[in-house]
């Protein structure tokens, strides 16, 4: 790994190993969230599930709200298109996003990561 950060081909195959199913016209995925951070950003894989960085605290669900817009912005959805389905007061969380498909999500983060546009 370069001091810059993973190459595009290993962004992509960490993109590949994240744990993503469909449902009735959504995608679900785990999240793991580190709040209070300097900025919002994607932080990488762990664990079959996707790492974000989220600037606001862990206080009264604003790191949550924060973190269903910076995905909704990450993946070009509507914020109401996201929901938290589990882990509503942990780190780690279930994702569902609806109006996606799995594959144009991977793609979307595939892009976030190679692009730059990881971070808010």
């Amino acid at each position: 790994m370069s001091p810059a950060g993973p190459s595009s081909a290993a962004q992509e195959t960490a993109v590949d190993e994240l744990e993503m199913r469909e449902d009735r016209g959504a995608v679900i995925f785990r999240i793991r969230v580190q709040p209070g951070a300097r900025r919002d950003e994607i932080a990488g894989f762990s664990e079959g599930g996707l790492k974000l960085r989220i600037a606001a605290p862990p206080v009264e669900g604003k790191a949550n709200r924060a973190c269903v817009e910076f995905l909704a912005h990450v993946l070009g959805v509507r914020r109401s298109c996201v929901e938290i389905v589990g882990g509503e007061r942990a780190r780690d969380k279930l994702i569902k996003v609806l109006g996606i498909s799995k594959e144009e999500a991977w793609r979307r983060l595939s892009m976030a990561l190679a692009g730059g546009d990881r971070a808010l």
